[in-house]
């Protein structure tokens, strides 16, 4: 009889905790997702449900319009915009990828005196602020003719992004054994096959997390993107969003709150989609020394 009222006891407690941390990770989605949510709802606003204090920010206190999306889309650049966004996030990814993966692996697997210097040397070059840096860039860039083109970020950006590429990668080759290209390189391949066939694909969570890492980097950068490029056909999200809606103290707040949403909905979905493989590109690199 005891053991049993025990067991009830014991049962109770267990659903009241499991009850609990389901509410508790409910809630924390909820406020995680609250201003998601608010930014979806503001952009179907009217002007005079949006500007009244009154009114409750989560509902439709008046009827919903789509007219504030549709003014993104025919009285503005945003699809431009995106199309630029992609093409520099998308080659900027490709060249950080092409220097990053050589560089960490001659690092973490070339055994050198000055490997360890060299990379707290580079990563300490991603720890310089960008603001520090657009004067000196920007002469660069004009210096190459690359001024107000897409171009001059595709040239600056890597240089924010091969740093810490660079220092993460090393710490996920380090936790490849090296038994393993010695192996291959045993079975007839050269130091480069045996890298390319037997080390990239161990390396693969490691480069999901450099691929999400640049390309979300250059996509919400700011301040390069304003300096260097000044056309409106040239301007990539993060500056050409601001630029076309708002106009001095006129904000257009919908549609500011669309574009918002548009953008970072497929972020999410592709982040989502690989969180596994960039979770452990980054723990697993994070743990090594």
């Amino acid at each position: 009889m005891a053991a049993a009222t025990s067991g009830r006891r014991y049962a109770r407690r267990h659903l009241a905790a499991r009850t609990g941390l389901y509410l508790a990770a409910i809630l924390a989605a909820l406020l995680c997702a609250a201003p998601f949510l608010w930014s979806l709802i503001t952009a179907f606003k009217q002007n005079r449900d949006l500007y009244n204090p009154q009114n409750n920010p989560f509902l439709f206190n008046r009827p919903a319009t789509s007219d504030h999306v549709l003014y993104l889309f025919t009285d503005t650049a945003f699809l431009t915009f995106v199309w630029n966004t992609v093409l520099v996030g998308g080659l900027v990814v490709l060249i950080t990828l092409a220097l990053s993966l050589p560089a960490a692996y001659s690092l973490a697997r070339l055994d050198r005196p000055w490997s360890g210097r060299m990379a707290i040397g580079i990563f300490l070059v991603y720890l310089v602020p960008p603001s520090l840096l657009f004067l000196a860039l920007s002469r660069m860039v004009v210096a190459v003719g690359l001024q107000d083109s897409t171009w001059s970020l595709v040239l600056v950006y890597p240089t924010i992004t091969i740093p810490v590429s660079v220092w993460l990668l090393m710490g996920f080759l380090k936790g490849i054994p090296k038994d393993i290209e010695e192996q291959a390189m045993v079975d007839g391949y050269s130091r480069l096959g045996a890298f390319l066939r037997a080390v990239v694909p161990l390396a693969f969570p490691g480069i999901v997390a450099v691929i999400v890492f640049a390309f979300t980097l250059t996509a919400s950068e700011f301040i390069y993107a304003l300096a260097f490029v000044a056309p409106t056909e040239e301007m990539t999200v993060s500056t050409g969003v601001p630029t076309q809606l708002v106009r001095g103290d006129v904000f257009f707040w919908q549609s500011l709150q669309a574009a918002a949403v548009l953008v970072a909905v497929p972020i999410a979905l592709v982040f989502n989609w690989f969180l596994d493989k960039f979770v452990a590109g980054f723990t697993m690199g994070a743990v090594k020394e």
